[in-house]
């Protein structure tokens, strides 16, 4: 029985992996106070910067290393570079302990993660993150789906270093009008995209898989904001979503997925759950 399931009397002690934009926004709100949660420890690569962070909290809690955080914590909410996923998933899934997961795209190139939370009978949950509409999606996976096209448009400063783009040297820093610089799979996106797409790697993983799943994306000089736009065609239902997300102070992360996050904690013990 996972860590959301299963009963407890205290708190459910949360660890969170990475202490920027969006470890440090959940660990305030865990601060402030989750029903059911409290915060245990963090992980940093600068953890001098990340215990000055800390001071501002009113409960400060200890900043550890990766390897040290899975015996103070029951959940882990990772908000690392991709690379560092299986170093913190792979302790709490051999435990029967519960991973969030915001680097979905590494999820692709580490698919035992979800071979070891079956066998140890642990559990990887992906938050909505900075999209919208996966309910339906699941919903409608449920039936059959036969297409499902994303569309994303971002300012340029939130593409600039990309893999993709480096390895296809193409310059992005002084274009006057948008670009198409992408189309292909929500799996080909995720490996030229690792920090910039992993809302469409969850949308594949609602529907019908990475490879079917197809993506465009825009550099655009002229936005504010990062845009997403999907289509759904299924036998249950037609739909088109999207979602205009203001960038936080990362700008590749936009502002409402450390939010989902929070809303993701607080529906895990919810007296009323709306929602798949």
């Amino acid at each position: 029985m996972n860590a959301f399931t299963s009963p407890r009397r205290r708190p459910m002690r949360v660890a969170i992996a990475g202490f920027g934009a969006i470890g440090g926004r959940v660990a305030q709100a865990l601060d402030e106070g989750i029903p059911g949660f409290e915060l245990a420890a963090v992980a940093a690569q600068d953890k001098g910067k990340a215990a000055r962070r800390m001071e501002q909290l009113r409960n400060p809690v200890p900043v550890l290393d990766i390897a040290e955080l899975e015996p103070v914590a029951d959940l882990v909410i990772e908000c690392a570079p991709a690379v560092l996923l299986p170093a913190i998933a792979e302790p709490f899934l051999r435990e029967a302990k519960s991973v969030v997961v915001l680097s979905v795209g590494a999820l692709l190139a580490q698919e035992h993660l979800v071979a070891l939370a079956r066998q140890h009978g642990g559990q990887i949950v992906v938050p909505t993150g900075a999209l919208l509409g996966l309910d339906a999606v699941a919903a409608a996976a449920e039936g059959r789906i036969e297409s499902v096209r994303m569309v994303t448009r971002k300012p340029v400063r939130g593409l600039l270093g990309a893999p993709y783009l480096v390895e296809n040297n193409i310059r992005i820093e002084d274009i006057r009008e948008p670009m198409r610089v992408f189309e292909g799979t929500a799996r080909e996106a995720a490996k030229g995209f690792p920090a910039n797409l992993n809302v469409a790697v969850a949308l594949s993983l609602a529907g019908i898989g990475p490879d079917r799943t197809m993506l465009e994306i825009w550099a655009d000089p002229e936005l504010q904001r990062n845009t997403h736009r999907i289509e759904v065609e299924s036998d249950s239902a037609r739909f088109s979503m999207s979602i205009e997300g203001i960038p936080s102070e990362n700008p590749k992360t936009g502002r409402i997925t450390p939010l989902s996050v929070i809303a993701c904690l607080r529906k895990m013990t919810a007296p009323l759950r709306v929602g798949t």
